[in-house]
C-alpha cells in the first residue's frame, strides 16, 4: 500500500509540476473517451446496418409480392382480352353470315329482276322472242358436276341466238357461257349462230376473253 500511495503521490505531483506530463495524461484520457465513443458508434452502426438489412429484406418481399400481383393482374387482363376477342370474332362472324345471307338473297332477287327487265326490253324493242331453255347437265360439262342448266334462247330470221343476261360478267362467266353453248349443241344438235351476253358491267378480262371465243358482250342496253 505504501508503494501505491507513493506512486499516487508522485503522479499527483507530476500533474501539478510537470506540464508535459499533465498534457500526456489528459491526452490519454481523451483518447480513451474517443475510443469509447467510437465503440458506441460502431455498435450503433452495426444496429443501423442490421435494421437497414431487415428493411431491405422486407422491401424485397413487398416488391416480390407486388411483382407477383402485377403478373397475376396481367394474366387476368390477357385472359379477359382473349375472351373479349373471341366474343368479338364470334359477333363479327355472325354479322358476316347475316350480311352474306342477305346479300346472296338480294343478289338472286336483283339478278332475276334484272334478267326479266332486259328480256322485256329485247322482246319489245328488237322484236326478239326470248325463251328459257332448261336441261340437266348429267355429264358436268358446264360446272364439272351434274346440275340443272338454264339458257335464254332467241330465234330471229332462222338464226339461233343464245343469250346470257347477268348483272355483271367476268372471265369465268364467259367460260361458263361457252360451255353452256356446247351443252346446248350436244343436246339439240343445233349449233348456235350467235352467243350474246347482256350486262351493265363486264371487266376487261371478260371482254378480252369474249373476243377470243366469239362471244358478243353488250353493256349499253
Amino acid at each position: 500500500m505504501a508503494t501505491k500511495d507513493r506512486l499516487k503521490s508522485r503522479i499527483l505531483r507530476l500533474l501539478k509540476e510537470d506540464e508535459e506530463f499533465r498534457y500526456a495524461v489528459a491526452g490519454l484520457l481523451g483518447l480513451e473517451e474517443i475510443l469509447k465513443r467510437l465503440d458506441r458508434n460502431e455498435q450503433e452502426l452495426v444496429r443501423l446496418r442490421e435494421d437497414m438489412t431487415k428493411g431491405f429484406e422486407r422491401h424485397d418481399v413487398e416488391i416480390a409480392k407486388l411483382r407477383e400481383d402485377m403478373i397475376k393482374g396481367f394474366e387476368r387482363h390477357d385472359r379477359e382480352l382473349a375472351r373479349l376477342r373471341e366474343d368479338m370474332m364470334r359477333g363479327f362472324d355472325l354479322v358476316n353470315r347475316h350480311i352474306s345471307a342477305i346479300g346472296a338473297r338480294w343478289g338472286i332477287m336483283a339478278e332475276d329482276a334484272f334478267r326479266e327487265g332486259l328480256r322485256g326490253i329485247l322482246e319489245k324493242e328488237f322484236g326478239v322472242k326470248v325463251e328459257r331453255w332448261v336441261t340437266r347437265d348429267d355429264d358436268g360439262i358446264v360446272y364439272g358436276f351434274s346440275s340443272v342448266i338454264e339458257i335464254d334462247i332467241a330465234i330471229k330470221d332462222g338464226k339461233t341466238m343464245l343469250i346470257e343476261i347477268s348483272s355483271s360478267v367476268d372471265k369465268s362467266k364467259v367460260a361458263a357461257f361457252l360451255r353452256k353453248s356446247k351443252l346446248y349443241e350436244k343436246k339439240t344438235g343445233i349449233k348456235p349462230d350467235r352467243l350474246i351476253m347482256v350486262t351493265p358491267y363486264a371487266d376487261e378480262d371478260a371482254i378480252a376473253a369474249a373476243k377470243e371465243v366469239n362471244v358478243e358482250i353488250y353493256t349499253k342496253i
